[in-house]
């Protein structure tokens, strides 16, 4: 008989500002997992935010709770051997700290796109224009702070790549850090919504086109 090692839980802690790719790098790598065999979980900032958090407002101490919550969780699935993919904003680095120190095994993946970037070509809503302006108040990046990472595992330059090299240059890290034996793509062209992030679905049930 052969023997399969147990699978080592980890975590990927997607962290950067509304719109910048977490979610569409997130959704991309939980496909990679899924084709390695891997049990893996996504828990994404506005799907908590509907279930595990719902009621909670955006003051920093409801933030907080709200990343704290999302952390409790991951170290139950890390611990028993889930990859698991975490990509809310989670803008304060003293609780993205918090949370690392309590899970252990975290890779902390920085998701870099400018202001400029987002609100000209990535706010579909147009919520950064209304936050520009002064119509919505407490808006992360703008006028509510988000605190850069110093020193993540990897950042990722949205602006720059494209998500499928972010998604390579993802792989990649996790293999130099013993997490994954090779960082080979193995799923191309559409692939299905996992149902657990808040990117937009095709008539077909794939992940749409675009960040």
């Amino acid at each position: 008989m052969t023997h399969h090692p147990e699978q080592k839980g980890f975590t990927v802690w997607f962290t950067g500002l509304s719109g910048a790719g977490k979610s569409t790098i997130a959704e991309m790598l939980y496909h990679e997992f899924q084709a390695r065999g891997m049990k893996t979980e996504i828990l994404d900032g506005d799907v908590v935010r509907q279930n595990l958090s719902k009621g909670l407002g955006f003051s920093k101490q409801d933030r907080d709770t709200n990343i704290l919550r999302i952390g409790f969780v991951a170290e139950l699935l890390t611990r028993n051997g889930v990859a698991t993919i975490c990509c809310p904003i989670s803008p304060y680095k003293e609780t993205r700290d918090h949370v690392r120190a309590q899970i252990g095994a975290f890779v902390e993946v920085y998701v870099h796109a400018t202001i400029d970037e987002l609100s000209r070509n990535r706010d579909p809503k147009g919520l950064y224009k209304k936050a520009l302006a002064g119509e919505i108040t407490g808006f992360t990046g703008v006028d509510d702070p988000y605190e850069v990472p110093e020193h993540p595992e990897l950042m990722l330059d949205t602006m720059v790549e494209t998500p499928e090299e972010s998604l390579q240059r993802t792989l990649t890290r996790l293999k130099e850090l013993g997490y994954l034996e090779d960082d080979e793509v193995m799923v191309e062209g559409d692939r299905q919504h996992s149902g657990m992030t808040d990117l937009r679905l095709t008539e077909t049930g794939d992940v749409a086109k675009g960040r």
